[in-house]
């Protein structure tokens, strides 16, 4: 009995000495410019858009993995992305059969234009992938669990966006859970949950010192493409916090909210997006228009406030327009009733028709200005012999 203890125990010594003689091999390996050039060159075949590698290593915790540093696609913008770490199922290199365990993004800067220009440079090396892989799973390919860290999306107009996230798949394309914290720019402080049920998945995000909740549905469509529809109800959230940096309405605002977008690519998801909306906002306060001076005067208001004890009414959302309906306000001083559109390039053009306590007659005002710097001018023109 004790030869065969002595055999074991030299046995796993010398398959410790060899694994650990493997990796130190692999580390050297990995850490040579022959493996980054290689590497490199991987990359940028597989996206279709020149690829910088810095560093490349091995690394030991919390998990044996692959680390590269400094990743730059060459994009216009450029992505950059300070650290890439990737574990594998270590089982699953045994068997033949590679398995992301975890891949973890640290550090990155993400321009819209360059993920726009990245993703159609992959779209055309889509038809090669396809040809190289036709009986391959997708989802195989994905990792159990994907982590961001300090991961930072640059939109269109230049607003930044940190993000730290961890979304867990389980074998197929769609995650079964995602935790999503902001913790820089324009919604700084907002956290959002998401957790499959059975085909259905449930949100709930806290922002504003609100939350919104409920459950969100995406499906395949028999012609291609998917259908994501939802019905999400707002409670109690301050309404700047949703139209951050811009602050042209506060209040606290209660909604129910349902959503259908169709689409084929997820660049397309934003402009497919259709809302329809039934809100309540409280306290509400109007801010860069004062309604009861420019009905009193019949002048043109450009600054001051309007304050609301409620503001009720609909919202319809097609893309990035934005058409409010059937609003209804009101206030110890006045009451006002209007409908307003906000255009893609952040326009506002509409109508308000403004009672001021103790009149009988409303006052029309037309709105317009932008959703920054809102104005309002007297919409009479009978009065003054317009048309």
């Amino acid at each position: 009995m004790r030869a065969q203890n002595k055999w074991a125990l030299g046995l796993a010594g010398g398959v410790v000495v060899l694994v650990g003689a493997a990796v130190a091999g692999l580390a050297q390996w990995a850490g040579s410019a022959d493996f980054r050039l290689r590497a490199q060159q991987a990359a940028t075949q597989a996206l279709g858009v020149p690829v910088q590698l810095g560093e490349v290593e091995i690394t030991y915790w919390p998990a044996l993995g692959v680390a590269v540093h400094d990743v730059r696609v060459l994009t216009r913008p450029a992505l950059t992305l300070a650290q890439i770490e990737a574990t594998p199922v270590w089982s699953s290199l045994v068997v033949g059969k590679p398995v992301l365990d975890a891949l973890v993004v640290r550090s990155a800067v993400l321009p819209q234009q360059g993920i726009l220009a990245a993703v159609a440079a992959l779209q055309k090396q889509a038809p090669k992938a396809a040809a190289a892989k036709s009986t391959s799973d997708p989802a195989a390919s994905l990792p159990r669990r994907i982590v961001l860290d300090q991961v930072t999306w640059v939109d269109a107009s230049q607003q930044r966006l940190t993000v730290n996230a961890e979304i867990a798949f389980a074998g197929e394309l769609l995650p079964e859970t995602a935790k999503v914290d902001i913790v820089g720019g324009r919604y700084a402080g907002a956290q959002a949950r998401l957790e499959r049920a059975g085909e259905a998945w449930q949100l709930r995000a806290e922002i504003g010192g609100g939350t919104l909740a409920g459950p969100l549905r995406l499906q395949s469509q028999k012609a291609g493409g998917w259908r994501l529809t939802g019905d999400i109800a707002t409670d109690k959230v301050e309404v700047a916090a949703l139209t951050a940096p811009s602050r042209a309405l506060t209040g606290k605002l209660s909604a129910r909210t349902s959503l259908q977008a169709d689409f084929k690519e997820p660049g397309a998801l934003v402009d497919a997006m259709r809302t329809q909306t039934k809100f309540t906002v409280h306290q509400a306060v109007l801010h860069g228009i004062d309604l009861a001076q420019a009905a009193r005067t019949l002048g043109i208001s450009r600054s001051g406030q309007t304050v609301f004890d409620t503001l009720t009414g609909q919202v319809a959302t097609q893309g990035k327009v934005v058409q409010l309906s059937n609003l209804v306000a009101n206030s110890g001083s006045l009451a006002a009733t209007g409908n307003v559109v906000l255009a893609a390039d952040r326009t506002l053009s509409g109508k308000a028709n403004v009672t001021l306590a103790g009149g009988a007659i409303g006052v029309p005002l037309t709105v317009g200005g932008t959703l920054d710097a809102p104005s309002a001018s007297p919409g009479l023109p009978s009065l003054f012999g317009g048309r």
